[in-house]
């Protein structure tokens, strides 16, 4: 877990001008950086606003389960709180059980947001988050923390995005998913940065398969599984 964790922040730190995608500089928290890189302190921790964000979307979910902003919202609102007050051990950089639980809460309200089928756009957004509360540091469920990654390359396609699906999928020891998403990304990027990029993609795999014992492979068509 630890070598991937490097190679995430390697791989942004290669893709500067990307940074975006990876959950920095944008409106949206979340991405494969923010799951592994420290929390910056702050003085409005927003605990009460969160869960005032919280009770309002689980109100909404319960008067129409078939509001899907809702089931969005409630997501965000428990991740957010999973990362503040009690829920969080900013000595170790490490979530509490309490933490824990609300990732989960949050995983359940993501579920039953894809459940109602939104667009690949929109689910993005929370697809964002969700790749940081399944990842090592988190709920630890690679294969989750691939598909999130999939809905933001196939609604972001660019070298960024299938950079990070391609070490999600070898993490989670799809290999094959891995391969493909590298390959896309290489086309992608830019001709000065694909020998950089390739190099990275490729301690990712090795690492990944060495962890692994060299075992575990999900068969699958293209990048994204379509």
């Amino acid at each position: 877990k630890n070598t991937i964790k490097v190679i995430y922040v390697s791989l942004a730190i290669l893709m500067g001008g990307g940074l975006v995608f990876f959950g920095i500089g944008g409106d949206v928290s979340g991405g494969l950086v923010d799951a592994i890189t420290e929390r910056q302190g702050g003085g409005d921790t927003g605990e009460e606003r969160f869960e005032s964000r919280e009770r309002e979307a689980a109100a909404r979910t319960r008067a129409n389960p078939q509001d899907a902003p809702a089931w969005a919202a409630l997501a965000r609102a428990r991740f957010s709180r999973a990362g503040i007050g009690e829920n969080f051990d900013p000595s170790k950089n490490t979530y509490t059980d309490a933490g824990k639980a609300k990732l989960r809460g949050a995983a359940q309200a993501w579920e039953k947001y894809l459940e109602l089928d939104p667009p690949n756009e929109q689910a993005s957004q929370v697809a964002s988050i969700m790749v940081q509360a399944y990842s090592p540091d988190g709920l630890d469920e690679p294969d989750k923390a691939v598909r999130a990654q999939e809905i933001i390359a196939e609604a972001r396609p660019g070298p960024n995005t299938y950079a990070q699906l391609a070490v999600a999928a070898y993490g989670a020891g799809q290999s094959r998913k891995g391969d493909l998403a590298k390959a896309e990304a290489l086309e992608r990027a830019d001709k000065d940065e694909r020998e950089a990029l390739r190099g990275q993609l490729e301690q990712a795999a090795a690492q990944a398969a060495q962890g692994a014992g060299g075992a575990g492979e999900a068969p699958t068509g293209s990048a994204t599984g379509e």
